[in-house]
C-alpha cells in the first residue's frame, strides 16, 4: 500500500509541476495570436463563473456556460486533451458557442465586462451586434 501512496504522490507531483511549467511558457509568449489561444480558456472559465453570478443573465444562458464549463473541467472528452493543437478543438467550441449563445440573451456589455481577457476576441467571437453577418446591400 505505501508504495502506491509514493507512486501517487510522485503522479500528483509530476502533473501539477507540469501546470507550472505550462503556465510559466504561456505567460512568456509574446502578444499575438499564441498567448491569445493559451489565454482563452482560462478567460473562458473565469467568465463562466462570472456570469453565473450576475443576476443580469437569463437562466438559459446561465445554464449555458455552467454546461460549457463543466465541459471544459470535465476529464472525458470528445478528442483526448494530450493530442497536440487538435485536443483543446473540442473544448473551444463548445465554449464558444456556449458564449454565442448567451451573447444574444445577455447585453454585450455584461458579457464584455465578464471577459477577463482582450475584448476584441470577445466581439470576434460573438458576431456582429445585431446577430447578422454584414452582407452587401442588394
Amino acid at each position: 500500500m505505501r508504495d502506491w501512496l509514493v507512486g501517487l504522490g510522485v503522479a500528483v507531483a509530476c502533473l501539477v509541476a507540469s501546470w507550472g511549467l505550462l503556465v510559466l511558457l504561456a505567460r512568456r509568449l509574446p502578444p499575438g495570436i499564441l498567448r491569445d489561444l493559451a489565454a482563452f480558456i482560462p478567460d473562458c472559465l473565469t467568465t463562466v463563473r462570472r456570469l453565473r453570478a450576475d443576476e443580469r443573465v437569463p437562466r438559459r444562458a446561465k445554464v449555458a456556460v455552467v454546461l460549457a464549463g463543466l465541459w471544459v473541467a470535465s476529464p472525458i472528452d470528445l478528442i483526448p486533451e494530450f493530442l497536440p493543437v487538435i485536443g483543446p478543438l473540442d473544448d473551444i467550441v463548445v465554449v464558444a458557442l456556449a458564449l454565442r449563445y448567451a451573447g444574444r440573451q445577455v447585453p454585450r456589455e455584461v458579457l464584455l465586462a465578464a471577459w477577463p481577457g482582450e475584448p476584441r476576441l470577445l466581439l470576434r467571437l460573438l458576431g456582429p451586434a445585431d446577430g447578422r453577418a454584414d452582407a452587401p446591400p442588394r
